[in-house]
């Protein structure tokens, strides 16, 4: 594999009021993923912070590679914008640092895979998923890889866009540290042993 380095971003909405909701938890899994790596996001990066790249970031080698070696060079990114204009912070991490589409992640909520499950692809839609749709506009490419982290269907008539952008519910609260946990693995085997191996783990039940 190439020695460059990853751009993994998670989407999600800024300020506290966001920060519980469902449509963030590809950031809850950044968080995970800087924990794992003893990262503090905005630390190792005051060449980029002083070009206001619009996002919360933070430099490390993520895992370990058969024979102990540190894990490859990875760049964690947050988007201090809106949602639905992730792709202009992405884009501008992805020049700066010189990622191409397909060593570029983003972690993402989804309604269509139930709660707790993770799905992993690269390319096809974006399924009305407005952050992921910026994206593909901003990079010129669907060719990036996503992590979909499920977060379920609405109850009954709910609306989609009001039950992203409300917190996760008790009875899910129990489990959603498994589920970022299992989340950040998924963004690990991805730049440890590729994406087909991530998609077999992870789509494979029993």
């Amino acid at each position: 594999m190439s020695d460059g380095p990853w751009l993994v971003v998670g989407l999600g909405n800024p300020g506290p009021q966001y920060a519980g909701n469902r449509h963030n938890v590809g950031q809850m899994v950044l968080d995970e993923l800087a924990r794992r790596t003893g990262s503090t996001f905005g630390a190792r990066a005051s060449g980029l912070l002083s070009r206001r790249p619009q996002a919360a970031v933070a430099e490390a080698r993520l895992g370990v590679l058969p024979g102990g070696a540190p894990g490859p060079r990875v760049v964690l990114a947050k988007p201090t914008t809106y949602m639905n204009v992730s792709g202009g912070p992405v884009a501008a991490l992805a020049k700066y640092y010189g990622v191409p589409p397909e060593r570029t992640v983003l972690v993402h909520d989804e309604l269509d895979i139930p709660f707790a499950d993770v799905r992993l692809k690269k390319g096809g839609g974006e399924g009305g998923h407005n952050g992921l749709r910026d994206t593909t506009k901003a990079l010129g490419t669907k060719d990036y890889v996503r992590v979909r982290v499920g977060v379920g269907r609405p109850p009954g008539r709910m609306d989609p866009a009001d039950y992203v952008l409300r917190d996760f519910a008790r009875n899910e609260q129990k489990d959603l540290p498994w589920l970022l946990d299992s989340a950040a693995d998924a963004v690990e085997l991805v730049l440890l042993e590729g994406l087909e191996a991530a998609q077999l783990r992870f789509h494979t039940k029993g």
